[in-house]
């Protein structure tokens, strides 16, 4: 029986996910993501704030008998990477994502997923618009950007935020919580080598890797 995406649980997470695929958002082509997070937050009632980079920072108040508790921030990135198959026609900044169950996993249809962060999004997303989630004060930070050059980051006020802890939800492996920072770093190296004849019993091969 094929399910639909949104039949996942937790429900909140997955139909969020699945809106979240439907608008184009490569790097530097975020404005339409960056519109439905702002209506998001506005249509839930929450003090919702984009400034000039394009990043938002959405608050929610503390459940009451928790409004002394610390503040936690949670951040997740807009954009996403635009790869496809050679094979595949899609405009990255037009079509939405084709996504699909596949077992056990959420696949995109010749095409990167975008949960790289859109799940993060999504999680974030989800606890903006609970009812049930005892917390103390929420704030959202969704920056544009993040992976070609982290300039919503960047380009960040000072003083903006008001949270003690933020939780980056952009991990790389499941069940594992980092402290401190993800980053990278690029290098170009130079060096000289001297080619040796290919040994008379190899074979050569190559190998094509694709989806």
């Amino acid at each position: 029986m094929n399910r639909n995406i949104e039949e996942l649980a937790p429900a909140g997470i997955w139909n969020n996910f699945r809106n979240i695929t439907r608008i184009p958002r490569p790097s530097k082509k975020e404005a339409r993501i960056i519109e439905f997070v702002r209506k998001f937050g506005a249509d839930h009632a929450l003090e919702t704030h984009v400034d000039k980079a394009g990043n938002i920072i959405i608050r929610k108040p503390a459940t009451p008998g928790m409004e002394n508790r610390k503040g936690v921030i949670f951040q997740a990135h807009l954009d996403m990477v635009p790869q496809k198959n050679n094979d595949k026609q899609h405009d990255f900044e037009k079509d939405p994502i084709d996504a699909y169950i596949d077992g056990e996993w959420v696949k995109a249809n010749g095409t990167t997923l975008g949960a790289d962060n859109g799940i993060g999004v999504a999680a974030i997303l989800s606890v903006l618009e609970s009812k049930d989630i005892a917390h103390g004060p929420l704030e959202a930070l969704f920056t544009i950007d993040e992976e070609t050059g982290m300039t919503g980051a960047f380009a960040l006020e000072a003083g903006k935020l008001k949270g003690d802890i933020l939780l980056n939800l952009d991990s790389e492996d499941e069940g594992e919580l980092y402290i401190g920072c993800a980053g990278g770093m690029d290098g170009t190296i130079e060096f000289d080598y001297i080619a040796d004849k290919i040994p008379a019993a190899h074979v050569p091969y190559s190998i094509k890797i694709s989806g």
